[in-house]
């Protein structure tokens, strides 16, 4: 029948949602963009999309990823190619981002594989706006200790007993304009890079600190690419290993500077 996909014993990706911590990685390695982020699990998009040849495997740092044989769709390259058009065009109309450039230095009309996180966006300037902030005021930075870095912080620094947490991936504050005013007043900030630093050593971190000081309240603040989506999953994971519970604000940021959205859990 016309639109009936074929079924057929074959290799195809398994993820383990246990074991994802959504970094993204996967979703970079595989060039047939079989692979999306969702909740904050990576999932696979359609079996049609999915050569079944693992080249995501290697990329996966908590060994989420499997390979498996079993009843599938079959996999079809011209869906393959439709759904990377199909994505390609709606990044650049709705965000504005060119996840590659040829060497006429024009946008290209295929889509590689690649981290959402790395692709590159331009962006309006707003300076004339810039010259005249409106929030900004002359009493400066709202920064009230040292040293920030996640890694670097003693779990019993004194500035954490009965602090309120601010817990920011690194990049939130070059995207937002306002963070010293709309985040950092009144709160202690730690920050880090749920991508490319030991998520281990931050699970453990987060654990003595939460052992160690009364923490009043956590915020958590994240920009919207998916292997920032790890961040509150690390803080959380070591809530759970310290025996405390608390509820976290998640506070998205998008690369353009805006609140996307915020949710208590």
């Amino acid at each position: 029948m016309k639109g009936e996909t074929t079924k057929t014993k074959r290799k195809i990706i398994e993820i383990d949602e246990n074991k994802c911590n959504g970094c993204g990685q996967c979703v970079a390695a595989c060039a047939e963009g079989a692979i999306q982020i969702f909740d904050g699990k990576a999932r696979l998009v359609s079996e049609n999309y999915c050569d079944g040849l693992a080249a995501c495997i290697g990329e996966c740092p908590e060994g989420a990823l499997s390979i498996v044989e079993r009843e599938a769709d079959a996999f079809d390259p011209d869906a393959v190619e439709l759904h990377l058009k199909h994505e390609v065009t709606k990044t650049q109309q709705e965000k504005g981002v060119f996840p590659h450039f040829a060497n006429n230095n024009s946008p290209s009309e295929t889509l590689p594989c690649g981290c959402p996180s790395s692709n590159i966006q331009l962006f309006e300037s707003l300076c004339e706006e810039a010259n005249q902030p409106s929030r900004y005021t002359e009493k400066g930075s709202g920064l009230t200790h040292w040293p920030v870095q996640i890694k670097l912080v003693p779990p019993i620094a004194p500035f954490l007993e009965g602090a309120d947490l601010l817990v920011a991936s690194d990049c939130t504050p070059l995207a937002y304009p306002y963070f010293h005013n709309d985040f950092l007043k009144g709160k202690v900030v730690l920050i880090g890079c749920p991508k490319f630093d030991d998520t281990e050593e931050y699970i453990k971190r987060f654990a003595e600190i939460f052992r160690g000081s009364s923490i009043k309240s956590i915020t958590v603040l994240i920009m919207e690419v998916p292997c920032c989506s790890k961040m509150p999953l690390i803080v959380r994971r070591g809530m759970e290993l310290s025996g405390q519970k608390m509820p976290i604000e998640i506070i998205t940021i998008s690369v353009k500077g805006k609140i996307l959205k915020r949710v208590t859990t």
